[in-house]
C-alpha cells in the first residue's frame, strides 16, 4: 500500500498552489488526499493573524510566493484583491463528487483558477467561472450538506493540529506527523525517507524544550 498523505489547502494561500507544483517530487506510492479547509477558521482557534493581516509582511508575502512559482515553473498572477472571501469556492470544493470532496486535479484547477488566471471567486461571476473551471456545480456554493462537509474538514484539521495552509499530515503508528508551509516539503521528502529522523538528534530533544517566555 502507498503513503496517504492530506493536504489541507485554502484557496487563498499562493503557497498551496507551488506545493502543489512540487507533489511530483514525492516517492512514488504516495496518495494525496485533498481537504479544504477555511484558513481563517484556523487562525482564529489557534489566536494567530494571518499574513497578509500584518501591513509590511504583506507584499513581502506575495513576492515570496511568487518568487518560489517562478523556481518551480509557475507563471503566478495574483487576483486584483487579496485576501479575498473564499468561502462559497471552498464550499464547492467541499461538496463535490456527492460529498467525496474535490479530487486533486480538481483541486489544481481551483489553484489555477485563482494564481495562474488571477481571478478571486468572491463575486457571482466569478465564482460561476470558478465552479465550471473546477467541474463542481456552482450551487454548492449554498447547499447546506457542502458547507457541512467544509466545517467538518476545517474541525478534522483542527482536531491534528493544523495551524496554517498549506500543512500535510502522514499518518505514523507514533500518531500524526504535520508538515507546514512550502517550505517544510524538502522536510517531508526526508521524512518519507526516514521514518525514525525525528527521534534523533537534532530533533528527539525538541518536545521538550520549556517556554521560557509568553506574551499574554
Amino acid at each position: 500500500m502507498g503513503t496517504e498523505i492530506t493536504f489541507h489547502y485554502d484557496i487563498l494561500s499562493p503557497f498551496a498552489h507551488v506545493a502543489l507544483a512540487r507533489l511530483d517530487e514525492l516517492p512514488a506510492g504516495c496518495v494525496i488526499v485533498p481537504r479544504p479547509v477555511l484558513l481563517g477558521a484556523l487562525l482564529s482557534h489557534w489566536g494567530q493573524r494571518g499574513p497578509a493581516e500584518i501591513a509590511p509582511k504583506r507584499l513581502h508575502t506575495y513576492r515570496i510566493a511568487a518568487f518560489l512559482g517562478e523556481r518551480h515553473g509557475l507563471a503566478m498572477r495574483f487576483p486584483p484583491r487579496h485576501p479575498f472571501n473564499p468561502l462559497a469556492g471552498l464550499r464547492i470544493l467541499a461538496g463535490a463528487n456527492g460529498g467525496a470532496g474535490a479530487d486533486l486535479a480538481m483541486v489544481r484547477r481551483a489553484f489555477d483558477f485563482v494564481f495562474r488566471q488571477g481571478r478571486a471567486p468572491d463575486n457571482a461571476l466569478d465564482l460561476e467561472a470558478f465552479a465550471a473551471a473546477v467541474g463542481a456545480p456552482a450551487e454548492l456554493a449554498g447547499d447546506d450538506a457542502a458547507k457541512a462537509a467544509l466545517r467538518r474538514s476545517t474541525e478534522e484539521a483542527i482536531s491534528l493540529g493544523v495551524f496554517g495552509v498549506p500543512s500535510f499530515v502522514v499518518d505514523t503508528a507514533s500518531g500524526p506527523e504535520l508538515f507546514w508551509g512550502v517550505d517544510a516539503f524538502d522536510m517531508l521528502k526526508a521524512f518519507l525517507a526516514d521514518r525514525e529522523m525525528f527521534s534523533r538528534e537534532p530533533f528527539a530533544h525538541l518536545g521538550g524544550i520549556e517556554v521560557g517566555v509568553e506574551r499574554k
